[in-house]
C-alpha cells in the first residue's frame, strides 16, 4: 500500500479523476439504482468500466482518452483510462480504490519489448483489498470480478521478463500520464508507453 490510509484512495485528482463531472455523476446515479450493498454497487461499477468503454488498441480507435470523463463519454480508453473510470467511478460511491501496474510483453514476445498495463485494487470491508482488471475481455481475456481468487487479463510469465508489481498506488503514475499526454494517438501510445514502475 502507498497509504494506510484509506481516505487518500477516495480522493480527487482532477482533471483525471474528477468525481464531480457530471458525466460521472449519471453514472454513479445509475449505479446506485441499481444496487445498494458496496460490493455490488463495485460490481456494476467494474463492469461498465470493462465492458462499456472499448479498449482503443482493440478497436483502432485513435484519439487518447486521458480522464474519467472524456473516457466514458467518448467510450474509448486503454487500460491506463478504464482504469481512470473505475476509480472515479468507486472513490465518487466513496468505495477505496487504487491504481496498480504489471509489466507485460508488448506483443507477446520478447522481441517486442515491455509496456506497463494499468489496472486497480478496490477496498471493501468485508474482505479488504483485491485486484480487478477492467482491460475489456477478448479472445484470449477473461477478466472478472472476484474478492476471492483474482482473475486478470494476463496471467505474468515471470520467465519472460513480465512482473506483477504488488503496490496499491492513490493516484495514477505520472510516467503514464506524462506518455498518454504526450503522443500524438493511440498507435503512438502503443509504443510510448513506459516499460516499468
Amino acid at each position: 500500500m502507498e497509504s494506510n490510509d484509506l481516505t487518500d484512495y477516495l480522493q480527487e485528482l482532477p482533471p483525471v479523476v474528477q468525481f464531480s463531472s457530471p458525466v460521472i455523476q449519471k453514472n454513479i446515479k445509475a449505479i446506485k439504482s441499481q444496487a445498494i450493498s458496496p460490493k455490488e454497487r463495485a460490481k456494476i461499477a467494474f463492469e461498465l468500466a470493462r465492458d462499456e468503454v472499448s479498449h482503443s488498441f482493440d478497436t483502432a480507435y485513435l484519439p487518447v482518452t486521458i480522464t474519467a470523463e472524456e473516457t466514458l463519454e467518448q467510450k474509448e480508453g486503454i487500460c491506463f483510462a478504464k482504469s481512470h473510470v473505475l476509480a472515479t467511478l468507486l472513490r465518487g460511491m466513496d468505495i477505496p480504490a487504487g491504481f496498480c501496474y504489471q509489466r507485460v510483453l508488448r506483443k507477446g514476445n520478447v522481441e517486442s519489448g515491455y509496456a506497463l498495463h494499468g489496472l486497480n485494487a478496490i477496498y471493501l470491508p468485508e474482505t479488504g483489498w483485491f485486484r480487478v482488471d477492467p482491460r475489456g475481455n477478448k479472445l484470449g481475456v477473461d477478466a472478472q470480478f472476484t474478492t476471492d481468487k483474482e482473475q486478470l487479463a494476463y496471467p505474468i510469465r515471470p520467465e519472460l521478463g513480465e512482473i506483477d508489481y504488488p503496490n496499491v498506488f492513490t493516484k495514477p503514475l505520472p510516467s503514464v500520464l506524462e506518455a498518454m499526454r504526450n503522443s500524438k494517438d493511440s498507435k503512438e501510445l502503443f509504443y510510448k508507453r513506459p516499460e516499468s514502475l
